[in-house]
């Protein structure tokens, strides 16, 4: 039943985390808010499957676990938004680790939906830093855009339109994600389903750092 918190009843230290956010939907809310605050509907839009009164109930929750925080609402601003706590944002491992565990596993279907922050954060966790040069690299997915910056060792994402320059890929997050992960060469795909500008073989360079299976 909805609105009533359960509890393992252990005292093994991963069923106290589980306790805090292993209800369902509480770690996709955590995912959706990663890369910066994000209002309720801006949240919501990230989840198409839950309803409004279950994130509702999530956001409530992962605040009294201080994972979750929601800032004061700015001077003019249509709607609070909601903040990942220090506690919130050292849940990223969690996060990378189930991306690289589901990566490995049989069964996932890229076809169904994924939010821009999911696909941003699968190339976070996916990205083989090791053989990483320098790009920049804008990403365009509808109404959200965000910057890439990759070295040697490095990959940082951040939510936000990227100076001019460098590689800039824009179309549908399915698509992008698409592009990136699948076997096809950058070339077809942006002759095909997405818009990309830059030198193509520097960006065919970068999306080969990305692979969901090794």
């Amino acid at each position: 039943m909805t609105g009533i918190r359960r509890s393992y009843d252990e005292g093994c230290i991963a069923a106290h985390a589980l306790d805090l956010i292993g209800d369902r939907w509480a770690l996709l809310v955590v995912r959706e808010l990663m890369l910066g605050p994000r209002r309720f509907g801006e949240v919501r839009a990230g989840l198409p499957g839950i309803s409004a009164n279950v994130l509702t109930e999530r956001l409530a929750a992962l605040a009294a676990a201080d994972v979750v925080e929601r800032e004061a609402r700015a001077e003019g601003a249509r709607a609070a938004a909601y903040r990942l706590t220090a506690a919130g944002l050292a849940l990223w491992p969690v996060l990378d680790a189930l991306c690289r565990w589901g990566a490995a596993m049989p069964g996932h279907d890229p076809r169904l939906s994924i939010s821009p922050t999911a696909l941003m954060l699968s190339m976070r966790a996916m990205c083989a830093r090791e053989r990483a040069g320098v790009h920049l690299a804008a990403f365009n997915l509808g109404d959200e855009a965000f910057t890439v910056r990759t070295g040697p060792g490095d990959y940082r994402v951040e939510r936000g339109a990227a100076p001019a320059g460098g590689l800039r890929f824009a179309g549908g997050t399915n698509a992008i994600a698409a592009a990136i992960y699948g076997p096809a060469p950058l070339a077809e795909a942006a002759a095909a389903a997405i818009r990309f500008e830059g030198d193509l073989d520097e960006g065919q360079r970068f999306i080969d750092l990305f692979a969901l299976r090794g």
